[in-house]
């Protein structure tokens, strides 16, 4: 039997955070700030993860279009007790992931690249 296309991306999610344990929790998020799949902790709201990272994307991507640095990537925020960074799933979405303080940031850039990659191909 076929999984549906929601248990392979969550699938995947979950695959990033096991091959990265510095990455505490993921989802991916429509660009309309919509929640397609999750990998998120108990007491961390779905709907207003989506709702920060539709934002974060759209401002980000006016930044990087104003200021001609060319296609928006990704997006990271450094706080206190760690980082959210979000990466570009194609044109549709965006992956984003909360982060410990003391992660290797190239490890969970390269492992979110990848995951965004294959995120994509399901999204098509």
């Amino acid at each position: 039997m076929a999984r549906s296309r929601v248990d392979q991306l969550v699938d995947r999610l979950r695959q990033l955070q096991a091959s990265t344990p510095d990455i505490e929790a993921s989802a991916l998020v429509s660009v309309d700030g919509l929640i397609m799949a999750s990998a998120l902790p108990a007491g961390v709201e779905d709907d207003r993860v989506s709702a920060m990272s539709a934002a974060m994307l759209s401002l980000g991507e006016r930044i990087a279009q104003e200021l001609q640095r060319g296609e928006l990537e990704q997006v990271y925020i450094k706080g206190d007790d760690g980082y959210v960074i979000l990466t570009a799933v194609g044109e549709e979405a965006v992956l984003t992931a909360l982060v410990r303080p003391e992660a290797k940031l190239g490890l969970v850039f390269l492992e979110m690249r990848r995951a965004a990659e294959d995120l994509a191909r399901i999204v098509r």
